[in-house]
């Protein structure tokens, strides 16, 4: 089930309360289903089954084990098979090492020789025939051998648990068969043995079955691989900066162990997959979210923390990605390589910056009445790279005229990230209340001060006289030529005239930013119902 986020509008007028993200509880938060699991190296992919629970993502194989008796390992068994006059030997093979893979039993007939002995298995790799050793047989040479061996047909198998998808024949699809005399033995098509190789006798054989003291078999879905979700990353990328895989996701769990590329039969059963996955790692990320909180002061609370995805290089085929894990706690924003797990860790963000100084936008998405949305929340500034990034991206814009890129997988994350940094940012103005920059104006050194309270200062660096002040209301416009100079023009409330003040910054950038983090959260101090109106993740959401 996908996540609904609801937002409400606070009753005060307290910039420092604004709407809150609420996950509702979902109904069940446990689900199974069938995956293919690709294997980068040999390039195959097998059948596997997932289970979801609150808490962890079992990934199982397939696998026969001895439900009954006191026999040998169910690793390998030896199995004797009495030809039938009509049916054969009741399987299909597929495979050869020509192909690189073992000739693996791809059909059983119901109710022939091979499935009445109950100790065959679609998946079972031929190991031996008759005492002969065919693990490096060709698949050509495994027809002979079986059409060939008589009336009575030993052979040693084991379950292969891996077996590549397409030795095996699709649930549900009997598939033709081979047709006597056809000579067909490539090992990408079944040779149906059931149809070749008749009996000598005239008389029918006795059919095989297990005898009474052997040990019965089962085929039985083991866990294989078992991943926490707690600070878990699931993704359509491949771990490790690499492009987008759209069919497929993955999930890499903290300590490192991921589950490889995952791919479902439906567009469908991916995004349920990933949305459900997303869901119980938000809801656990939550519970490590207050845990650490209650080692944290008011004033350091983490309000939102999570993985994305970071784009790097240019546009087009040269994209490339690579997780990050972001936070947002007191008044900075941390880039991690990998989450904080501890207190010492937050001293180990790769980046860090502060939450005035940083402009959050949302890139492109597409709503539903067919028209792009995108949001314009900067003071002048172009848009970094102006590309299209997809339906989940926003940029973090910081000093100096640098950017990151970041992507999310669903449209309730980027929702969650727009109303989070809202929420982080106008508390650390109001945490801050005002910020003071070097500047030069008309070769002097002055001081500007953004105040939350007072406006904008302007002030001599040496006797700290001020030189002119204006309300946050009488500021009507600026420009700027992208590296240093700024002009703001201001109105006077006396004469009504337009006043230019023009400055020089060492980074213009971070104080058109802060001027910008100043100026929304005084917006809103006074009207709450602001910030609805400039978020287009939330518009997104409620079209959704």
């Amino acid at each position: 089930m996908v996540p609904v986020w609801t937002f409400r509008s606070p009753a005060s007028k307290d910039p420092g309360r604004l709407p809150q993200v609420k996950a509702c509880a979902h109904l069940c938060r446990t689900k199974t289903g069938i995956a293919l699991l690709h294997d980068e190296v040999s390039g195959h992919a097998y059948d596997v089954r997932l289970k979801l629970t609150k808490e962890v993502l079992t990934i199982q194989k397939q696998d026969v084990i001895c439900v009954s008796g006191s026999g040998p390992s169910a690793n390998h068994r030896t199995v004797t098979l009495r030809r039938q006059p009509v049916g054969g030997l009741g399987l299909s093979i597929k495979g050869g090492v020509e192909h690189g893979v073992p000739v693996v039993i791809s059909k059983i007939f119901r109710d022939l020789a091979a499935d009445q002995t109950g100790m065959l298995f679609v998946g079972d790799a031929l190991l031996q025939v008759n005492g002969i050793n065919v693990e490096s047989a060709t698949h050509k040479e495994v027809v002979h051998l079986l059409k060939n061996a008589g009336d009575e047909v030993t052979v040693t198998v084991e379950y292969l648990r891996e077996a590549p998808s397409f030795l095996k024949l699709p649930l549900g699809s009997p598939g033709p068969a081979s047709q006597p005399g056809s000579g067909a033995s490539s090992p990408l098509f079944d040779s149906g043995l059931h149809l070749n190789g008749a009996s000598s006798n005239t008389a029918p054989s006795s059919p095989s079955s297990p005898v009474a003291n052997e040990p019965k078999y089962k085929k039985r879905w083991l866990d294989a691989l078992s991943l926490p979700l707690s600070m878990a990353r699931v993704s359509r990328c491949r771990a490790g900066a690499d492009t987008f895989r759209s069919s497929a996701i993955q999930v890499q769990a903290l300590d490192g162990v991921s589950s490889g590329p995952l791919q479902f039969h439906t567009a469908q059963e991916r995004a349920d997959w990933l949305r459900m996955v997303s869901a119980n790692i938000s809801d656990l990320m939550l519970r490590n979210m207050k845990m650490a909180n209650k080692c944290c002061s008011p004033c350091d609370q983490v309000i939102h923390m999570g993985w994305v995805s970071e784009r790097l290089g240019g546009a087009g085929s040269s994209q490339t990605f690579r997780p990050r894990f972001l936070a947002l706690r007191g008044s900075s924003l941390y880039v991690f390589i990998s989450p904080p797990v501890s207190t010492l860790d937050w001293v180990r963000a790769e980046k860090t910056y502060h939450l005035c100084e940083v402009l959050f936008k949302v890139h492109k998405l597409w709503l539903p009445d067919d028209c792009w949305a995108q949001a314009s929340l900067s003071l002048g500034l172009q848009d970094p790279d102006g590309g299209d990034h997809g339906p989940f991206c926003f940029s973090v814009l910081v000093g100096h005229s640098g950017s990151h890129v970041f992507s999310v997988e669903l449209g309730s994350e980027l929702a969650a990230w727009e109303l989070s940094f809202q929420r982080a940012t106008f508390r650390a103005v109001q945490r801050t209340r005002s910020k003071t920059y070097i500047c030069s104006g008309q070769g002097d050194t002055l001081c500007f001060t953004v105040d939350f309270a007072l406006g904008f200062t302007c002030f001599d660096s040496k006797t700290k006289s001020v030189l002119w002040r204006f309300k946050f209301s009488q500021l009507k416009g600026s420009s700027d030529d992208g590296k240093a100079r700024v002009k703001l023009l201001f109105q006077s409330l006396d004469t009504k005239q337009i006043e230019m003040k023009e400055l020089e910054f060492q980074d213009l950038t971070a104080v058109l930013h802060c001027i910008h983090s100043f100026m929304a959260a005084r917006v809103a101090s006074v009207d709450p119902a602001f910030m609805d109106t400039q978020s287009i993740a939330r518009r997104y959401m409620y079209s959704s």
